[in-house]
């Protein structure tokens, strides 16, 4: 009789510990995905393009792809940026607007 429950509490703690490792890496995949490269915060994307309109005055610019990035104060605009320019930006969507959080200017 003893035997049958020390059976039992042994195969209930198999189960249990065999399940764990199986959901948990799904999480912490999932919980990596979501963060981004480290370099990045969490939310950030990364664009890519040609400058096709730049009001510096605004502190907007569209690219190419129509893309309209909003620049803020704390971002500096990069020496000799120009309609025209290919530039790399990475920005975080705030309120429906893309918010520059970083931008430099490609070389041709």
């Amino acid at each position: 009789m003893k035997t049958r429950k020390s059976l039992r509490m042994f195969l209930l703690v198999a189960v249990v510990v065999a399940a764990v490792p199986m959901t948990w890496p799904g999480q912490v995949q999932a919980q990596g995905a979501s963060q981004g490269s480290p370099q990045m915060a969490a939310g950030a994307q990364q664009v890519q393009g040609k400058i096709t309109a730049l009001d510096p005055s605004k502190k907007m610019l569209t690219l190419e792809d129509g893309t309209r990035l909003t620049i803020p104060p704390t971002v500096q605009l990069p020496g000799g940026i120009k309609e025209g320019s290919i530039v790399k930006a990475s920005f975080e969507e705030r309120s429906g607007e893309n918010v520059v959080t970083s931008l430099e200017v490609q070389a041709p």
